[in-house]
């Protein structure tokens, strides 16, 4: 996945995973901000995250990456968007 900056990739992300519009995943945007993303569709986000960006997200990271911001920001330090 290397089209597009990664906040965009990162929104298709979230948007496919908690199966909402991307126009729903604004850079602000956290956890439990929308109805889709709770416990549940965290998880759903972490799995796809690792499928899309090639990362493995172990527990304690899962627990930090909480918003689109901290999801970048990791993506970013841990992935060759190369």
């Amino acid at each position: 996945m290397s089209n597009g900056p990664l906040i965009e990739q990162v929104q298709a992300t979230l948007a496919e995973a908690l199966q909402v519009p991307i126009e729903e995943i604004t850079p602000e945007l956290a956890l439990g901000d929308l109805p889709q993303w709770d416990s549940m569709g965290h998880m759903e986000v972490m799995m796809l995250l690792e499928q899309k960006f090639d990362v493995e997200i172990n527990p304690d990271t899962i627990a930090a990456l909480v918003s689109v911001a901290a999801i970048c920001e990791h993506i970013g330090q841990n992935h060759s968007t190369s």
